[in-house]
């Protein structure tokens, strides 16, 4: 292979790059290339992580609309999620088997489309349909717009390349439900996917302009298609997100049906990983994982997923159920948090090809464990001046774990490996998303139910204290013209309200002090990970 261009990164056109002979080194692309390119992939990862949130504040309004149960339209957010997960470790396969670009135009027009299809849906499996369809599309959009920008950029320049993709990933799960309560508020639910027709259409026109041409192979050197992986894939990622989404509303293993998809989900990962490490042309290169700081980097990344989607789950569930606001409120509650995550983001990424990425990944996990220890200081005064700081700093503490580690476990990696490790890579932060809000919101239950019980243990009618209250809220209803009957019984359900309200918070603590301790615990893997700042295959990788 001739290596005459590996060192030249100045080029004496600006014309957009053709593929050549695959035995033959690209030029870098011109700079004004590289971040036109960079805004095309950031664009669609964008269009892609707000809408895994913007639908949760519309649930409610599309509910009604379709005439459809609490459980039944949970099944627009999961079918969109089990979409996601199923084809993410798929999108290096697809990419090189159809071609990177051509794939991920495909992909984002798709998803505009059926974001169309989704806005004009008449009924719920209409709408459910057109969710799992756009998650499978959208799905192939993250992964190869990181891939894409970590095979544009050289090493010195993949930080703040990796900062303009980083500010949707981070941004928009907290952008999802203030753009969605807005939209559903003022225009109606069917906007939330119908705002991404413009966004999507630019998308696309900028792809086709921006983004390098493939490369033509023979047909002999066509990737085969791995039809046993690719099924064992879906049964068991699939499985296990059903399981992940389903599994607290049912109660968990006291459920046959969670049983199944748990016996399922393990059947189908054995069965997979057998398949995949045995076979010379596998859907999903797992082999990639014998790169240490891919391997740590994707557990680490499981961990950030959690405290990322996690904590972005457990907020807006205090916000409105203890503090009663609205969900254009929530949203307003988290957007101040999302703007210092695309400011840090910008400022990282500037200084990462300087800086140990560990360091910052460490920095990043002690100020979120603070953060988290801060919210668990919450009680009934608390409001939005309480909130403010602390999420604010939660947006800056995460970006300070996901840009450098992005940089620590795909910069190492050489060029050939990039799109099968930034799938997986990307995988297990979605996964680790799901895995962190089952757990919490599984843990949530558990200690309301725990601290209820403990706080009823105190207050008993024998209590002289609690006799006392009673009395005094009996006669303040009595004094507003309930006869004593009505104003006991009124007593006791205000008191019953107290008690359940104070066991709420004391669990909310509890889930916000247990994410602050998986993220002290978690820094032991940082020792596994790589400086992060363009070294080893990374140098020639462009």
């Amino acid at each position: 292979m001739s290596h005459s261009n590996s060192a030249s990164v100045s080029l004496p056109r600006p014309s957009l790059p053709r593929s050549g002979s695959p035995h033959q080194k690209q030029s870098a692309p011109p700079s004004w290339l590289k971040w036109a390119i960079a805004i095309t992939a950031a664009l669609g990862a964008i269009l892609e992580v707000i809408d895994t949130s913007i639908v949760n504040v519309a649930l409610t309004d599309i509910q009604a609309s379709v005439g459809a149960t609490i459980s039944e339209i949970g099944w627009v957010v999961t079918g969109y999620a089990i979409a996601n997960v199923i084809i993410i470790p798929l999108t290096a396969w697809l990419g090189d088997y159809f071609g990177k670009k051509r794939y991920f135009v495909f992909s984002l027009i798709g998803f505009t489309i059926a974001s169309v299809l989704c806005g004009l849906s008449a009924n719920l499996p209409t709408l459910i349909a057109a969710r799992v369809l756009q998650g499978l599309l959208g799905g192939g959009l993250l992964a190869k717009a990181q891939s894409i920008l970590f095979e544009t950029f050289p090493p010195a320049e993949q930080g703040i390349a990796q900062a303009i993709f980083g500010v949707g990933v981070i941004a928009g799960p907290a952008i999802g439900p203030t753009l969605g309560g807005y939209l559903t508020d003022n225009l109606g639910w069917r906007w939330i996917f119908f705002i991404n027709i413009p966004f999507g259409i630019a998308a696309v026109v900028m792809a086709l302009l921006f983004l390098p041409a493939d490369q033509r192979r023979s047909a002999a050197r066509q990737p085969q298609v791995d039809w046993w992986g690719i099924g064992l894939l879906a049964i068991a990622l699939g499985s296990l997100q059903t399981f992940l989404e389903e599994g607290e509303q049912d109660d968990w293993f006291d459920s046959q049906f969670i049983w199944f998809l748990a016996i399922a989900t393990v059947i189908g990962l054995t069965l997979f990983i057998w398949r995949e490490l045995s076979t010379r042309n596998p859907a999903v290169d797992l082999r990639v994982l014998r790169h240490r700081s891919l391997a740590a980097g994707s557990l680490y990344s499981g961990i950030v997923g959690m405290g990322l989607y996690g904590t972005l789950f457990a907020v807006p569930i205090f916000a409105q159920s203890v503090l009663h606001f609205t969900a254009q409120q929530t949203g307003l509650l988290l957007l101040p948090g999302a703007l210092a995550s695309a400011i840090t983001m910008v400022a990282v990424g500037k200084i990462s090809s300087r800086v140990d990425a560990r360091l910052l990944i460490a920095t990043g996990s002690v100020l979120t464990t603070l953060v988290m220890f801060s919210l668990a200081t919450i009680n009934p005064d608390t409001g939005t001046d309480s909130l403010f700081y602390p999420l604010l700093w939660r947006g800056v503490g995460t970006v300070m774990m996901f840009l450098p580690l992005s940089l620590a476990t795909l910069s190492p990696l050489p060029k050939a490996d990039i799109p099968a490790g930034s799938g997986f890579y990307n995988l297990t932060r979605q996964l680790g998303g799901s895995v962190g809000i089952a757990v919490l919101s599984t843990l949530l239950e558990q200690r309301h139910a725990f601290h209820r019980a403990m706080l009823a243990e105190s207050v008993s009618p024998y209590n002289l204290q609690t006799q006392q209250r009673l009395d005094a809220m009996t006669a303040a209803i009595q004094s507003r013209g309930s006869d004593a009957v009505t104003a006991q019984q009124q007593a006791l359900q205000l008191l019953d309200q107290t008690l359940d309200l104070q066991a709420s918070i004391l669990s909310f603590e509890d889930v916000f002090r247990f994410v602050g301790i998986v993220f002290i615990c978690s820094l032991p893997l940082l020792f596994l990970l790589a400086r992060g700042r363009g070294n080893g295959a990374g140098a020639n990788v462009h």
